[in-house]
Order: structure tokens, then sequence, then C-alpha cells
């Protein structure tokens, strides 16, 4: 379906996610949802809650989110479990809209925004579980899995202490992994041997300054370092990267991947865009056959990036991404 047709299906997609949304948390109602199941041909679909950044976000929703979206299990973002925790509330207004120049912050925003930081290392510190063990009650009984979280708890100005308390909050929701940038070597001796304390990978994440040796150090100093891999980054980059060499980092990395990002960009030659599934240089079937041929165990994560289109939203935009992975496995 193309132009009118394409745009009317989308709206009537979206009218009828928004009109159900409410229904799973509705305490009155005798609705349930069926339980999503994104395993196709032996592979996790997965998604990165990021993907629905652009809707209210509370941690409710987002189970909503990813329920109508069909995914049974997630990478978890961090802010909306820890503000269901008890975070204090930031100050300083921080959202902004990716694409575009980050806000300045006056020097008073600065100050504010280092005493919070303060309190909110502090909070970390001494947080319980208990509401981390709610947010698992919650997943668990809606049918989704977290294999990965990732909160902003893990940079060079985080204490040992806030990382530990990260990581306890990741094995009460369930994740095997937690995610963030590729920092500093010195960063990821520290947070390897952290990871090895508590039995959690640290899965580290890059864009367009990947390479093929560019996760060596990191995977060396500790078993507990691993890939968080992004497919279409790697692509994105161009030459000398290509679809043979993608293909041949993942079988030579296999056992050191935790999770897999996927999504359609096209190469540097080709503007490196992010585009809808099926209209980039992404190889998208490659990556699924192999990892159903292989019998891969890393879940592959839908990772929302392309304009969501007028008409649509982010969870029907997931759950297309959700069925072309099913279309290619099943």
């Amino acid at each position: 379906m193309k132009n009118n047709n394409n745009t009317s299906r989308r709206q009537f997609l979206a009218a009828g996610s928004l009109a159900s949304l409410g229904l799973l948390w509705a305490s009155n109602s005798s609705f349930s949802f069926a339980k999503p199941n994104s395993v196709f041909g032996g592979v996790q679909i997965g998604a990165i809650t990021y993907s629905f950044r652009g809707m209210p976000g509370d941690i409710k929703q987002i189970i909503q989110y990813c329920v109508e979206s069909g995914v049974s299990a997630i990478e978890l973002m961090g802010d909306a479990v820890e503000d269901y925790a008890g975070r204090p509330a930031n100050p300083v207004p921080m959202r902004w809209t990716p694409g575009q120049p980050r806000p300045t912050l006056t020097d008073e925003q600065k100050a504010a925004l280092a005493q919070y930081q303060k309190e909110v290392a502090a909070w970390r510190e001494s947080v319980s579980m208990d509401k981390f063990k709610e947010v698992r009650k919650m997943l668990d009984d809606a049918g989704i899995s977290v294999y990965a979280y990732k909160p902003n708890a893990f940079g060079e100005k985080n204490s040992d202490a806030e990382v530990e308390s990260a990581l306890r909050a990741a094995k009460v929701l369930g994740a095997k992994s937690v995610t963030l940038e590729l920092p500093s070597a010195a960063q990821t001796q520290r947070l390897g041997a952290l990871g090895e304390k508590h039995k959690i990978y640290f899965g580290y994440h890059t864009h367009t300054q990947v390479k093929d040796t560019v996760y060596d150090e990191a995977l060396a100093q500790n078993k507990y370092n691993s890939i968080n891999l992004d497919a279409g980054h790697y692509i994105a980059v161009g030459a000398p990267h290509t679809t043979a060499s993608l293909i041949a980092f993942i079988e030579a990395k296999h056992d050191r991947i935790s999770s897999m990002h996927i999504k359609d960009r096209t190469s540097k030659e080709h503007g490196a865009g992010n585009l809808a599934w099926g209209n980039g240089d992404t190889p998208l079937k490659e990556l699924l056959t192999l990892m159903k041929k292989n019998k891969y165990k890393f879940p592959a994560t839908v990772e929302l990036e392309y304009e969501v289109p007028a008409g649509s939203t982010a969870v029907e935009e997931v759950k297309i991404c959700v069925a072309y992975a099913k279309n290619i496995l099943a």
C-alpha cells in the first residue's frame, strides 16, 4: 500500500492502538490482553523502550506500548523505572528532540543540575529494591521479560555504590546485561570487574565510531564486558563496512554479543539515513537468517529511529518492524 491507501492504513492502526492502550491497566475492566510472544524461528525479537521516547512515558504506559507492539522481551531504559522507584525530580528541563540542537543551560541551571546529580547519587546508593520488584511483577504479569537494562548510572563520575545499586536493580528486573555507550578503557576495566562481582554483563554500544576492532580491549579485560552491537550504525559507517564484513564480525564475536540493535540505515555513501525497514542498506534478512541458522541466543532489538509517519505512532511502527522480522523468520 502506498500514498493515500498507506496513510489510511496507518491512521486505522493508530486509532485502534490508542483506543486500547488504557485497557491493560483498567482495574474495573474484564478485558485482558493475550501475552505477547515475539520469538520467531527461535530468534528473540525485542525492542528498546527508547523507541517510544516521543510518547508519554511512565512505566505502566511503557509496558502498555510493549504489549501493543507485540514484543515479549525488551531493553528497558532506566528513567521510567527509577522515577517509579522514587528518584528525585529533575529541576532542570532536559527534554530535547533528537536531531535538534541541545538546549543551552544557564549558569543557574548548571548549578541546579549539579546539585540534582548529587541528590540522585545519594538516592541510588541507598534505594530499596522494593519498587523495582513491583516493576518486575508488572512486567511478568504482562508477559514481558527484560534482557537488558539501561539506566544513566554507569559514567565515570558515578560512584561504585551507584553502579552496584543499578546492577542490583537489573538483576531484580531479570536482566542479564546492562547497556551504555562504550567508555574509556579505564572505565570498561572498572565496570567489567563490578559486572563480574554481580554476574551481570556490561553491553557496550557504539554509533558510527564502530569498527571491527573497537571492542577488543574491553572484551580482553573481562568476560563480563560484552557487545551491544548496532547493525544499522555499523552499515551507516560506509566503506570498508559491508554486508559481508558485518556478517563476518557477528560470526567471529557472537559469543561476546549480549544483544544487537536492528534498524535500517543507509550507508555513508547513500546518506547514512534512518529509513523504514526494507528501504535502507542494512541487511536485515541476512542478519536474522544468520541468527536463526546458527541458533544465536542474543536478542535482536528493534530500535525505532526513523521518523514516525503522519497518522501513525511509535507503537504502530514498532509493531510493523516486529511483523517484518516475523515474516523473515517464521
